[in-house]
């Protein structure tokens, strides 16, 4: 397995750990920010500029589809953080609005979405130090 594999592994496991649980804590004030974020155009733009930026930093320096179960997860993170990127920029406040807190029911399954994070992250975190204690 890859140095970045292992390095892109822990580092997305423990911000999404870290992140998880920080807005378990504050669920109220995670899920009022989410919903002024979708509302304001300005405060979309740069979030969506963020998250592109990163998306296409994890794209392009790890496009790796083969080689585990691990290499190809940090992949798909990649590509979900492109791809998030890419809506916060394309979306209008009220589509955007309509797909986080309607489609997805951002606000009702706040701790549903907060464990599939925090499992995630577990997951990255528990493959990469353990791809690290094997080389």
């Amino acid at each position: 397995m890859s140095a970045r594999t292992i390095f892109l592994s822990k580092l997305i496991g423990i911000y999404l750990v870290l992140a998880a649980l920080s807005m378990a804590v504050h669920k109220q004030a995670t899920t009022e920010t989410m919903i002024t974020l979708v509302q304001d155009s300005p405060l979309m733009f740069v979030v969506g500029i963020m998250t592109l930026a990163a998306g296409l930093a994890m794209v392009l320096g790890h496009n790796i589809w083969s080689g585990g179960a691990l290499p190809i997860v940090v992949t798909i993170v990649g590509w979900l953080t492109l791809a998030k990127g890419l809506l916060f920029l394309l979306l209008s406040p009220e589509a955007a609005g309509g797909f986080y807190l309607g489609t997805l029911r951002y606000t009702h399954c706040f701790y549903v979405y907060m464990a599939i994070v925090l499992v995630l992250g577990v997951y990255l975190i528990y493959g990469g130090f353990r791809a690290s204690e094997q080389k």
